[in-house]
């Protein structure tokens, strides 16, 4: 028999007075597809072992994680989060910070060209 001292609604909660680690954690297995084709990219086999993805993602994830904390704790004494924050820590892996800025370089293109693409055609529509 249950006893309803100790059932599933007292542990309830107990659990939800206070935040558990639990709830703190991501739901895994949300990258494996991109992981999978990501190692295929890379020279691996077209169909890795899950148990292989599932490491690199946990490998991944933390490295991520651990670098936002850090950036979020440089942040945090200016009051903000910025980029600079980011390539602040990679600077010393120098193809790191040479990507992001060609990456942030790229994006920024990007978003000019859209706008002068949204310009043009507001310019298009009232010859109309």
């Amino acid at each position: 028999m249950i006893n309803p001292s100790t059932g599933p609604s007292s542990k309830a909660k107990v659990e939800s007075s206070q935040p558990s680690e639990t709830s703190f954690k991501r739901k895994r297995g949300v990258f494996q597809k991109d992981f999978q084709h990501m190692m295929y990219g890379f020279g691996d086999d077209p169909n890795p072992l899950p148990e292989t993805v599932t490491l690199v993602e946990e490998i991944v994830v933390e490295y991520v994680t651990d670098l936002a904390h850090k950036a979020q704790d440089i942040g945090s004494k200016r009051g903000k989060l910025s980029v600079e924050d980011f390539l602040f820590l990679i600077r010393k892996d120098l193809p790191k910070p040479n990507r992001c800025r060609e990456l942030l370089s790229m994006q920024e293109e990007l978003k000019q060209a859209r706008e002068a693409f949204e310009v043009d055609e507001e310019k298009l529509a009232t010859l109309e």
